[in-house]
């Protein structure tokens, strides 16, 4: 129970800070539960109406239910957090960059514009490193020029105590000295996070049928698994994304019980897995729970990154503008490794 008292009670919302924080594409909240778990006031703006609904009756700060522009107006606010879509840029997504229509970069360079935080940070796929280098390239210029530090680093939600296998980009904006957060020794077991849950059948459990489960082990095949892509009790799980848990998909995740059937995810199975506390609650049908879900930061990764954040206010540096030069030639050489 360690891991479900954790997620409880620590990503509890409250708001004593000083700091603003506008959060664009917000999705759900996920990114926000962690930043108001240290104290940050929030103010989240997405257009999915039923994630708006679920930031909202959630979190302290406010969802807008709004489609954002590069013409959009902001309030005030000392940082600006975000996942511009990442459809663009995965395997999934087809990597049609920026040429998709879905592209958010644009907008959220011009949020920064506007607004000028002190502090920015944006999630994306992993995608972005390789087949849209050009691209991640121009637009960490075009947000250096504007005066910041940029710094970037993948990090795996399963290093911070979320019991998923999850790799993600983070890039950071601020002018001072910003730490990434470290790793936690221990990794964190499904077991550990819905072992509780993993030997019922609710009502509302689906089964997988036998011409499922057929396919299933044709996909493992076609895909060379060696091992059926159930769910470990000893491990963590694998990356939980929109088409996997909404999906009756050959990449399904699902859990295997003791007389041999398989059932789907339960909506709070996927989101325990994802580190939303078991209050959480999510709006809207099966189906757009589960898109919340897959699309989320994970609150306990988003609450490490709130703590990096807040420790870069506490510690009150600011850099010269040849410190921010310097470190713009840096981050040249980094991308050059890739």
């Amino acid at each position: 129970m360690e891991y479900i008292n954790r997620l409880n009670i620590s990503l509890t919302p409250h708001a004593d800070g000083d700091q603003t924080v506008l959060d664009l594409f917000a999705g759900c909240g996920g990114l926000a539960l962690g930043f108001e778990a240290l104290g940050f006031k929030t103010i989240g703006f997405e257009k999915d109406k039923d994630a708006a609904t679920t930031y909202s009756n959630n979190l302290l700060g406010d969802g807008y239910e709004t489609e954002l522009t590069i013409h959009s107006d902001y309030p005030p606010a000392q940082i600006i957090i975000g996942g511009p879509p990442c459809q663009p840029f995965s395997v999934g997504g087809h990597q049609r960059g920026v040429d998709d229509p879905r592209n958010g970069f644009p907008i959220f360079l011009e949020a920064v514009k506007k607004v000028q935080p002190e502090v920015w940070l944006f999630e994306n796929v992993r995608g972005l490193l390789y087949a849209n280098k050009w691209y991640f390239e121009a637009m960490l210029q075009q947000l250096a020029a504007l005066g910041y530090i940029v710094e970037y680093k993948l990090l795996n939600a399963v290093d911070f105590g979320v019991p998923q296998n999850r790799e993600r980009l983070f890039v950071v904006g601020h002018k001072g000295r910003f730490t990434f957060p470290a790793k936690e020794k221990k990794r964190v077991t499904v077991a550990e996070a819905i072992g509780d849950w993993m030997a019922t059948t609710p009502p509302e459990a689906k089964f997988l049928t036998p011409s499922m489960d057929e396919y299933v082990k044709k996909y493992e095949l076609a895909s060379k698994c060696i091992n059926p892509r159930d769910l470990y009790p000893d491990k963590p799980a694998r990356t939980l994304t929109c088409r996997n848990i909404a999906a009756p998909t050959g990449d399904m995740q699902r859990v295997k019980l003791a007389d041999g059937r398989r059932r789907r995810l339960l909506v709070r199975e996927a989101a325990r897995l994802q580190s939303f506390p078991d209050w959480f609650e999510f709006y809207g049908n099966e189906t757009s729970q589960f898109y919340q879900i897959g699309n989320a930061v994970p609150p306990l990764l988003a609450q490490h990154l709130a703590c990096s954040v807040k420790e870069y206010f506490a510690s009150g540096l600011v850099l010269s503008k040849s410190d921010i030069e310097q470190s713009s030639l840096r981050i040249n050489k980094q991308l050059a490794l890739f």
